[in-house]
């Protein structure tokens, strides 16, 4: 495979997949949906779909707050603008109703029947406003706090694409600025499905750039060479070409994480490269004939290599075990974009080396490496114990540490702080009691004939109260609300009145429920009124906050509302978001435990000792462990997008070990003792972990830079946990050998 005729061979199967992915030309498509980040395996799921068939969707929607920029917000003339904005909304295809002051019914009821008037009504020939009833009711809710703006709530189509979100959004967009009005703060999912895509692309090709310019540099600078820097760089710009047509063909969008792979696959293939190309640059030291050091390289050095890039791309592929439909893509895809950037490598290298003219070799790049890690080495044997001691303290105090860090997630957390989106969250969070929906579900039970009977609504009312208690003053939608409205309407719409009413009040208003649950009822209740929702908007407070709030909550259902007339249950996507946060250490076992169980596989196969296979993930279980203290110190909290960087980081981290692992084989089976062919792998393999380390350290680095949270802390923690894994497959590894020389002797058939 690796002489000048399979070289050529491969080339040609690389030249003929060139050309189908260019007859099939697979397009990019960005994406993000957070819908993608719930666990599919929680019942919780299953049971929101059910609720949403009866209630619709609690997140499709689109928040807007205007203020009158000229003048009074309550002026004849803005409301006037406002109310036509409406209407034009109103009549798009995917819009399902709008909301707003402007909309607001209040029933009045008279000795002559029920009867509707406007919260707000105005005049403007005359340049009157009238508001019916107390301004206060709204406030916090569909009038800032401040009172200078007013909220407008657009409901579209549930569960529209991304293609038709964009759209509508646009249209809503032209309608605004045809009235001559500029929305204050916009929040919605339309509307951040867009900024976030718009997020991603710029930030896809800046990655993909700055890591190009990145390996460039790294190249110039190890092999100062033509052949060692145009060769890996056409290589790699194929490899990351086959990865993403790959991903694309088989039907995967580029979804939040494909930000960081450009960078994963340049780095994991430029690792690969190196350990080819120090070597070959040894081998022609020592030989005259270019094609004889091509051909040895490459035979010698293709069983190591294969087993790290199939390690690294097993690491991702384990995240496929977990239940978040965002990390099984990002696994598959990332995993086989890995496997695509090997064949690049395998098929394309050996021909352009044996068809470049004179691979020329800098003659002082060797000059102080020996010498260093020969005494790095003894320094190492001497001092064995104290390594010992020292790995040991720092991995109990750095699980000790990981112990005390918080799980906590936010809806928005992977965006910057100064973000324009998070700034408009802030503001409806301020300004209109939030913008994240709560969701309960409610059930009549026997006790009760159906949820407007006046023992259910007397629990409802009950946990209301309790809520309001745990989340402040909310504004909250109910079958309470409904009954709230009437004792309003039956004292002429006085403000005061809208309260629980009680038994006297309530048979008065008996024969009214069926006509306001019929025209509002389907807001909160089913069709036979056995089942309901308590809806409200709050704060994003983050999964940890939430769950405590949701704990109290729990007790106080189980404590003070009677069972046997109301089941209650949490239910919405933020819940089932928060719920997902909350498995990050169900997820994370489910991928480490089988990234685990394949390498353990693979090396004990490899070297024929489950012994060994076991001493060999000791290296790369420490990482793991320290980067729970650096977590800890840098004060970064559990949540799925950091969860999942522990099975990336050992997938990669693996890589180092391996080869120093299948050198020493090799020394070993050469007939070798143990401690000389220790001595002979650390200096042979040394220079090129340390290089491949560097290079993988660099490309995460950059990450760093990324204003999205989980790219961000992807390259933090993945280049922390790398530098980890040198000192650990460098200092640690050896000194845990040594003990097992008599096992190594009896596998090599040594007395």
């Amino acid at each position: 495979m690796f002489t000048k005729s399979g070289a050529n061979f491969s080339f040609s199967i690389a030249v003929i997949f060139c050309l189908i992915l260019g007859f099939l030309q697979p397009k990019p498509v960005f994406d993000y949906d957070f819908e993608q980040f719930f666990p599919q395996d929680d019942e919780n799921l299953a049971f929101y779909r059910e609720y949403e068939e009866i209630f619709g969707s609690d997140n499709d929607y689109l928040l807007l707050a205007f203020e009158n920029s000229h003048g009074r917000m309550f002026d004849a003339s803005f409301l006037s603008e406002l109310d036509q904005f409406q209407e034009s909304v109103t009549s798009l295809e995917k819009v399902d109703s709008v909301f707003s002051i402007l909309t607001v019914k209040e029933p009045i009821i008279s000795p002559f029947g029920v009867r509707e008037r406007a919260a707000l009504s105005w005049d403007l020939e005359k340049d009157e406003v009238n508001f019916q009833g107390d301004e206060k009711k709204y406030q916090g809710n569909l009038i800032a706090k401040d009172g200078e703006s007013l909220l407008v709530l657009i409901k579209n189509e549930d569960n529209l694409s991304k293609e038709d979100g964009d759209l509508l959004y646009g249209e809503i967009q032209e309608l605004w600025k045809s009235q001559d009005l500029a929305p204050k703060a916009v929040a919605g999912k339309i509307q951040t499905q867009g900024d976030f895509v718009d997020l991603m692309q710029n930030e896809f090709g800046l990655f993909f750039g700055a890591s190009l310019i990145l390996m460039l540099l790294i190249l110039v600078l190890i092999f100062r060479s033509w052949w060692g820097v145009v060769i890996p760089i056409l290589v790699l710009l194929v490899g990351v070409l086959w990865a993403f047509a790959l991903i694309l063909l088989i039907g995967k969008k580029l979804a939040l994480m494909s930000v960081m792979q450009p960078t994963i696959f340049l780095i994991v293939g430029l690792s690969a490269l190196i350990h080819f190309f120090t070597h070959l640059i040894k081998a022609l030291k020592v030989t005259q004939s270019k094609d004889e050091a091509i051909s040895k390289v490459f035979k010698e050095l293709w069983v190591p290599v294969t087993l790290t890039i199939l390690t690294t791309s097993l690491g991702f592929f384990s995240l496929y075990f977990t239940s978040i439909p965002a990390l099984k893509d990002f696994g598959l895809t990332t995993g086989l974009g890995i496997l695509m950037m090997f064949f690049s490598v395998s098929l394309i290298t050996p021909f352009l080396l044996y068809r470049w003219k004179k691979l020329s070799v800098s003659s002082d790049s060797e000059k102080i490496a020996p010498d260093f890690y020969h005494k790095a080495l003894r320094q190492i044997f001497i001092k064995s114990k104290e390594i010992l001691v020292f790995f040991f303290f720092i991995s109990m105090l750095s699980v000790y540490l990981g112990s005390k860090i918080d799980i906590n997630g936010y809806l928005l957390d992977n965006l910057p702080s100064d973000h324009p989106i998070q700034n408009d969250f802030n503001f409806f969070n301020e300004q209109f009691g939030g913008s994240n929906p709560l969701e309960i579900y409610l059930k009549s039970s026997n006790g009760s004939k159906n949820l407007l009977d006046y023992e259910a609504l007397k629990e409802i009312d009950k946990l209301e109260m309790k809520l309001k208690k745990e989340f402040g003053e909310i504004s909250v939608l109910s079958p309470v609300t409904l009954v709230k409205t009437l004792n309003q309407a039956q004292n002429q719409g006085d403000y005061a009145a809208f309260v629980f009413p009680s038994p006297g009040q309530f048979r008065r208003m008996e024969r009214f429920l069926g006509r306001v649950s019929k025209n509002q009822g389907s807001l909160v209740l089913s069709e036979d009124l056995m089942e309901g929702r308590i809806s409200a908007r709050i704060p994003d407070l983050g999964s940890l906050q939430m769950s405590q709030i949701r704990e109290k909550v729990r007790g106080y259902i189980e404590e003070e509302i009677n069972g046997d007339v109301i089941q209650v249950r949490w239910t919405g996507t933020s819940y089932l978001i928060d719920k997902g946060h909350e498995s990050v250490t169900i997820q994370m076992a489910r991928g480490l435990g089988v990234a685990f169980l394949l390498v353990g596989i693979i090396a004990g196969f490899l070297f024929k000792s489950w012994r060994i296979s076991f001493i060999l993930l000791i290296p790369n279980i420490i990482p793991l462990l320290w980067m729970l203290g650096l977590m800890y110190f840098l004060g970064v909290e559990f949540k799925l997008t950091t969860a999942i960087l522990f099975t990336v980081a050992f997938g990669i981290a693996v890589d180092d070990s391996i080869h120093f692992m299948t050198r020493l084989k090799m020394e070993l089976s050469n007939g070798k003792n143990l401690l000389y062919a220790l001595k002979r792998t650390f200096l042979e393999t040394g220079k090129a972990i340390v290089l491949t380390t560097l290079i993988l350290v660099s490309g995460f680095a950059v990450l760093i830079f990324s204003r999205f949270g989980v790219t961000h802390y992807t390259g933090l923690l993945i280049s922390s946990a790398l530098v980890f894994a040198l000192l650990a497959d460098l200092i640690l590894l050896p000194v845990i050998l040594l003990p097992m020389k008599k096992v190594w002797e009896k596998k090599n058939g040594q007395d």
